[in-house]
């Protein structure tokens, strides 16, 4: 019995595989034919259903991409710019008055220890002249006056801040100053009325240009010898004959060569040397002492030497002297020792070099 089951199971297997083989292809190209028509009559019927999402499909290909960017950039680390501009930076100053904007009103300005008039003039980039002019009735034309404290008015350019007085006319006033009125008109900070420019009496007046002649303070050449003693002047003296004469060449009267204050201008016939309290001042060449001591018309102590050449030089705002008058002195010998007497807004030394009554440029004889 067992055999023949045995027999049979073969049998059984190939009867299988030979309906496999001959109806399992058609019947899956039937399958497969059914389901493509079935497809197509869903498609037919609703074809909304069936319609390409192009926003959909961009929301995917975006979202695609930025997972990739950001994919990327974490593992490409970003390039580091160094940051420079620490280094450029500039600290802004909180002590600047004056503004590089041009200015078309007058300013004020307080006076403060070492100013001078140049060196106030050079702030504001006008000329020292400028200054006095404007400021006739607080320093009287003498630059000398200077004192800490004074308020002054700066004009807004170079030429001359005029008070209008009753009567006064644009022609006039141009003349006497030696401008011209189209210049006063047209200045904006005038604010006048080019069709009619009236103008009231005690307004300033900018005047553009205009210049008028200094009232120079200074004190006289003194002159060795017997003429000394006729100028008038306390504190000259009668020198008599001889002495000591000049080499015909000068030194610095200060162990410092830098200028402290004014510089040499039409205002000021001298130039102001940088020295401290008790530094000694030397004589800037040889010669005879004809003026040792106090000088009232704002010199303070002060010295000054006949080289017997056509030279005299002059030192001022001293704190002591220590020659007498009619000492004779070798180039280079002490006679006085620096200080801030008389007006003077700090301690300076005010060099005068002046030849044959005439003031000399002290830059052109010093070496």
């Amino acid at each position: 019995m067992t055999q023949k089951l045995i027999a049979a199971q073969p049998q059984s297997e190939g009867i299988l595989k030979s309906l496999l083989n001959t109806w399992l292809p058609p019947m899956l190209w039937g399958v497969v034919a059914a389901m493509l028509i079935f497809a197509a009559l869903v498609i037919r019927i609703h074809p909304a259903s069936f319609k390409f999402d192009e926003k959909a499909a961009a929301v995917d290909v975006g979202e695609t991409v930025n997972k990739v960017d950001q994919e990327v950039r974490v593992a490409v680390p970003p390039v580091q710019v160094p940051d420079h501009s620490q280094s450029l930076q500039r600290q802004s100053n909180p002590r600047t008055i004056i503004s590089s904007q041009p200015r078309t009103s007058p300013v004020e300005y307080v006076v403060e220890s070492l100013d001078s008039v140049f060196g106030i003039a050079t702030k504001f980039n006008l000329k020292p002249e400028s200054i006095l002019w404007a400021n006739y009735d607080v320093l009287n034309d003498n630059p000398d006056m200077l004192a800490v404290g004074q308020v002054l008015k700066v004009p807004p350019a170079d030429g001359v801040l005029y008070e209008w007085q009753e009567n006064d006319t644009i022609e006039a006033v141009a003349q006497k100053f030696k401008a011209k009125p189209e210049d006063i008109i047209l200045f904006s900070g005038n604010h006048l009325d080019i069709t009619d420019p009236k103008i009231e009496p005690g307004k300033l007046i900018m005047i553009p240009g205009g210049k008028r002649e200094f009232r120079q303070w200074v004190m006289p050449t003194i002159p060795r010898g017997k003429a000394g003693v006729s100028t008038g002047i306390q504190g000259t003296c009668n020198t008599g004959d001889g002495g000591a004469y000049g080499t015909g060449t000068f030194i610095y009267p200060t162990r410092e060569t830098r200028l402290s204050g004014n510089d040499y201008w039409d205002g000021h016939l001298a130039i102001d040397l940088a020295v401290g309290v008790g530094d000694p001042v030397v004589a800037s060449d040889s010669g005879v002492v004809v003026y040792a001591g106090w000088n009232a018309s704002g010199y303070g102590y002060m010295v000054m030497i006949d080289h017997g050449n056509g030279y005299q030089t002059l030192y001022a705002h001293l704190s002591k002297v220590s020659v007498s008058c009619g000492q004779s002195v070798n180039q280079g010998n002490v006679i006085g020792y620096g200080g801030s007497t008389g007006n003077s807004t700090g301690p300076h030394l005010h060099f005068e070099v002046r030849y044959m009554g005439g003031f000399v440029n002290p830059w052109w004889v010093l070496p």
